[in-house]
């Protein structure tokens, strides 16, 4: 599992887009979980799914050839937990996780100094590498993967050797361009 963090604008949606596409070319099998701050629905409140749900069903299965959707209804309930959600999915190569940051998980950054947000790296011990667009800052800690975010693939070379258990960084930290 490997967490993709940053502010919102900062191009984590994009990024993770090229690469679950890119992974899945490998042939590898990727689950995605994106946490959201608003509210959603998968489909249009006419639909029968949505009649269903709002009839009071706890949880509605939509199911065909091409694909399975479940949408639970929390009404009263707490929101369930990362490891909740893990749970739930089927089994996969890798699992990528859009937002959660408060979470104590592996996490990569996007990061975008002109959005005018304080880096998460800073305050975060669990943010592995950072995808910017901005050049390595001096006086970075060397473990600290800095990647060229505007080149999807430098950072597709990265999260294949972190998957590898063999990150390849360079002396001074950066990698792929950084």
């Amino acid at each position: 599992m490997l967490g993709v963090v940053g502010w919102s604008g900062s191009g984590k949606t994009t990024l993770l887009e090229t690469l679950v596409a890119r992974l899945a070319e490998h042939g590898l099998r990727v689950n995605v979980i994106k946490h959201s701050h608003h509210d959603f629905d998968l489909e249009p409140p006419h639909k029968d799914s949505a009649r269903l749900r709002m009839a009071g069903a706890a949880e509605v299965m939509i199911a065909s050839r091409q694909r399975v959707a479940v949408v639970r209804e929390l009404r009263d309930t707490c929101e369930p937990s990362l490891a909740e959600h893990l749970a739930r999915l089927t089994p996969a190569d890798l699992t990528l996780v859009e937002g959660y940051k408060w979470e104590p998980y592996p996490k990569l950054e996007v990061y975008r100094p002109a959005l005018g947000q304080r880096a998460l790296y800073h305050d975060d011990p669990n943010i592995v590498a950072v995808a910017s667009d901005a050049p390595r800052p001096e006086g970075l800690a060397a473990h600290l993967a800095w990647l060229y975010l505007n080149s999807p693939e430098a950072v597709l070379v990265w999260l294949m050797d972190y998957l590898s258990g063999e990150p390849k960084v360079s002396p001074d930290g950066a990698v792929n361009g950084g």
